[in-house]
């Protein structure tokens, strides 16, 4: 699959996946930045990205991410297929879980991204499901 990327600044690398098995590629930093304890900061990603009718970005943190202490904050990001204006660059918004500041460097690999296939669904509403309930969360552990 091919697809339009532009780069906000071009000495940060393009996305890629770091190996022939990887699921997801990553995405860098565009800039430097701090993010003082028990805050949340915007980091830009330095990419807009043009997904294709009927796909989706799924933007989420690299798993070693939590290592530096921090995590992104919405655990997710969903990127529309029509988030892909010139302007509309790639941010994930982390949030820095220890009691000291943590560096985010310029070009260094801090999300993954994935394209993958959206269906779209129209509802059929019902008054009574006909399955069994099962309960809430943790119940197949009873």
């Amino acid at each position: 699959m091919e697809i339009k990327i532009k780069r906000f600044d071009k000495t940060v690398s393009l996305p890629e996946y770091k190996t022939l098995g990887a699921g997801a590629f990553d995405l860098c930093a565009r800039i430097s930045i701090e993010i003082p304890p028990k805050e949340f900061k915007y980091i830009p990603l330095n990419v807009a990205i043009e997904t294709p009718p009927g796909y989706f970005l799924l933007l989420v943190a690299r798993s070693s991410t939590h290592k530096k202490g921090i995590w992104m904050a919405n655990g997710v990001g969903v990127g529309d297929s029509d988030f892909s204006g010139d302007n509309d660059e790639y941010q994930a918004v982390y949030y820095n879980f220890t009691d000291k500041p943590v560096l985010v460097e310029k070009g260094e690999r801090i999300a993954q991204g994935l394209i993958i296939k959206r269906e779209s669904v129209v509802w059929q509403e019902v008054d009574r499901m006909p399955n069994k309930t099962r309960g809430g969360f943790g119940s197949t552990g009873k």
